[in-house]
């Protein structure tokens, strides 16, 4: 049975393979990307392509137990900032892919987005790290 060195092995394993595979995707069938960028920003392909090349290297970075915890703070920034078209869609009721979400898919995304972030934060060693303190009497 496998039983990895640290979980944070695991963990950085398991999210950093959809982050690969979705990044990959932007330039497999950016169309359904670029319907989602919100127009206040402009050059939607662009937008759509860069985000792609940062989810691919992000999602390689974190795989990678030692370069890790850079690449996990950086994916927090970007899943902060990509939660931007992700509430576009929300606001301006956009369909993804030709699905339009449902106030309750919206929210699942959300708490998602949220449950990410957290993720990515504990594998940049951010939080949930135990520290010792000498009590001084």
């Amino acid at each position: 049975m496998f039983v990895p060195a640290k979980p944070r092995n695991l963990i950085g394993f398991l999210l950093g393979v959809p982050f690969v595979w979705i990044g990959c995707e932007h330039f497999i069938s950016p169309e359904k990307f670029d319907l989602i960028v919100p127009r206040y920003i402009g050059f939607p392909r662009f937008w759509t392509l860069i985000s792609g090349v940062i989810e691919v290297l992000l999602g390689i970075g974190i795989m990678l137990p030692h370069c890790r915890q850079l690449a996990a703070r950086f994916l927090t920034c970007f899943l902060v900032f990509v939660y931007f078209a992700n509430l576009n869609m929300w606001l301006n009721d956009i369909p993804f892919n030709g699905t339009a979400l449902s106030l309750n898919g919206h929210i699942i995304r959300l708490v998602v987005q949220l449950m990410l972030i957290c993720t990515c934060l504990w594998l940049a060693g951010l939080v949930g790290r135990r520290t010792s303190r000498v009590l001084k009497s």
